[in-house]
């Protein structure tokens, strides 16, 4: 039996109330300082898990009580603290490795000096979060007719880790490639990497969000705000989003704006084992974790028990390898899902119909004009 123990933390403050009815009443400001006294502990308890090898895989979830802001604002010498005791109590219940969750691979280096604290390996997850992502998106964009030649494709939050890694594995696929993000010089450097490279690609570099998003045919945001970035007015008709930040990039009000946009979540992953119990309410069906936490699962199982993916530069190849690794084992993608919701085929099926509409009124969409005319687009039965 292999085990492994995942952090994880409250992305909103109004997550609190979900297990503490109290806080609803009280102000942000004293749940946050409340909350950074209590230590670590344990949430949930995954069985269950049946690799397609035969494996098996225990795994517990440790509450860290702190949110976003908190993670990003408080000295991450104290942070550091918090998280090496979220170790010490993995390390306690026998697990092999340590995932961590959302913000609390962000915070700090990212992983780098809690790893050198504790006995057990430490990864974030930004390799299978990054190759899942990207092959959501692609699948989803020839699931809507774009053609990846002609499409623009723009990444939101492309000189973080995941973004910078997300660019590179897209790159092969692709030929224009719109990079975002708040600095310049970073993004340069980027784009000179990028165009070296990839000598068929066509990078540019963006600061501004709605420009960048408005001529897009597929848009993956990966961006670390704390929220939502992306409004419903900017997005091209036809277009394949995927939001694979958490707290999500993107505002439920998309999803009611824009009928005629395809969003998808990214890195929502099947867990394998008829009897997979995640041990906690993610707000996903029973078997589904974010990539993140799979990558934790996967390694598991593997018995690749290393610190895997840390700091703030992907290795790509083990994006890739962890990619193989995940298939070998059962893990995959779990359909397309919008805002926590299935998609299914006959959805997708209108989502392109009413494009259509859109463009047939707009006629400045190309790319899409060109993929949709390819192909028959069917009504659902």
């Amino acid at each position: 039996m292999h085990r492994f123990a995942f952090v994880l933390h409250p992305l909103r403050y109004e997550d609190f109330a979900l297990k503490y009815k109290f806080t609803r009443f009280l102000p942000q400001r004293v749940v946050e300082l409340g909350f950074k006294l209590v230590p670590p502990m344990v949430v949930g308890h995954v069985t269950g898990v049946r690799s397609a090898t035969g494996a098996e895989l225990e795994g517990w979830l440790i509450g860290l009580p702190l949110t976003p802001k908190v993670l990003l604002t408080a000295p991450y010498s104290w942070v550091l603290s918090r998280l090496e005791q979220a170790g010490r109590l993995a390390e306690e219940l026998g697990a092999e490795i340590l995932g961590l969750g959302a913000f609390t691979k962000i915070a700090g280096d990212r992983g780098v000096s809690l790893a050198r604290r504790l006995r057990i390996p430490v990864t974030t997850g930004n390799s299978y979060t990054t190759a899942t992502a990207v092959e959501g998106a692609l699948k989803a964009a020839r699931q809507m007719g774009i053609d990846l030649h002609s499409a623009q494709v723009t990444v939101i939050g492309a000189t973080g880790s995941i973004g910078k890694a997300t660019c590179h594995v897209l790159a092969p696929e692709i030929r224009r490639l719109v990079v975002v993000a708040r600095r310049v010089e970073a993004l340069s450097a980027l784009a000179d990497q990028l165009q070296a490279r990839y000598p068929q690609l066509e990078v540019e570099v963006s600061t501004e969000i709605d420009r960048a998003v408005s001529q897009a045919d597929i848009v993956i945001a990966v961006s670390a705000a704390q929220e939502a970035i992306v409004k419903p007015e900017t997005l091209k008709p036809g277009a394949v989003v995927c939001d694979v930040a958490r707290p999500r990039n993107l505002s439920p009000v998309v999803n009611e704006r824009r009928s005629d946009v395809l969003v998808i979540d990214g890195g929502v992953i099947e867990v394998p084992g008829e009897r997979a119990d995640m041990g906690f309410n993610f707000g996903f069906p029973p078997r589904m974790v974010e990539a993140c936490m799979a990558e934790t699962m996967i390694l598991a199982l593997e018995g690749r028990l290393e610190n895997f993916t840390l700091g703030p530069d992907i290795e790509i190849e083990k994006v890739h390898e962890i990619h193989r690794m995940g298939a070998r084992h059962g893990f995959r993608l779990a359909g397309f899902r919008r805002f926590e919701r299935a998609i299914d085929d006959g959805e997708i099926a209108l989502i392109r119909q009413r494009a259509l509409r859109q463009f047939e009124q707009r006629r400045d969409r190309p790319a899409l004009r060109d993929a949709m005319s390819s192909e028959s687009v069917e009504s659902p039965s």
